[in-house]
């Protein structure tokens, strides 16, 4: 075969190829509207997808990928720290000798590192503070990335109180304790 007769049998093949993928694109489509529909009725027959469904960018991709996160069983954490090394989040620190140096967890489940930073990143559009929060970060130079893994890190605090106490987040009560402790934040914000 010639090259020419190559590239006009390629022509005639690829809307043949393209028609045999398409029944199969259609039966994938279809499974996966059916098993997000399946998500949807599960999470909202837990009884935590309240606490869930209160927190800001959650949305109905955030808040039930949170909802696994966490899990139903309250002994399985003992403090955030736990889930916050667990999900990769938490820093890790080494030393030797007289040098230290600060890096993200390497060995981590790392989609569920991506859902706390992804979901992290939405707040700071729905949230006062974490907007403000955010802005302060980039402010003090660190990198996009930085500062919402930064983020993240604070809200795993947050939603695990929530979640411990078996309470909606709510963002007013959280910013009237802001203002009680004294909180720098809250000062940042205003003058932004």
């Amino acid at each position: 075969m010639l090259p020419g007769e190559t590239k006009s049998l390629l022509c005639i093949l690829k809307p043949v190829l393209v028609g045999s993928h398409i029944p199969q694109l259609k039966l994938m489509i279809e499974s996966i509207t059916r098993l997000d529909k399946d998500i949807r009725d599960r999470y909202k027959h837990q009884h935590d997808h309240v606490i869930f469904d209160s927190l800001p960018g959650a949305g109905p991709q955030f808040a039930p990928q949170l909802l696994v996160a966490f899990g139903t069983n309250r002994s399985r954490y003992k403090d955030a720290t736990d889930i916050q090394k667990y999900a990769g989040v938490a820093p890790v620190l080494e030393r030797s000798g007289q040098k230290s140096w600060t890096h993200w967890r390497y060995s981590c489940p790392k989609f569920l590192r991506q859902t706390f930073v992804e979901w992290a990143g939405q707040t700071v559009k729905q949230s006062f503070w974490a907007r403000a929060y955010y802005e302060q970060q980039i402010e003090k130079g660190k990198p996009h990335n930085t500062a919402i893994r930064s983020l993240a890190f604070k809200w795993i605090r947050i939603v695990f109180r929530c979640w411990k106490t078996k309470t909606p987040y709510d963002e007013s009560k959280y910013l009237e304790a802001l203002r009680l402790r004294g909180s720098p934040l809250l000062k940042y914000a205003v003058n932004n």
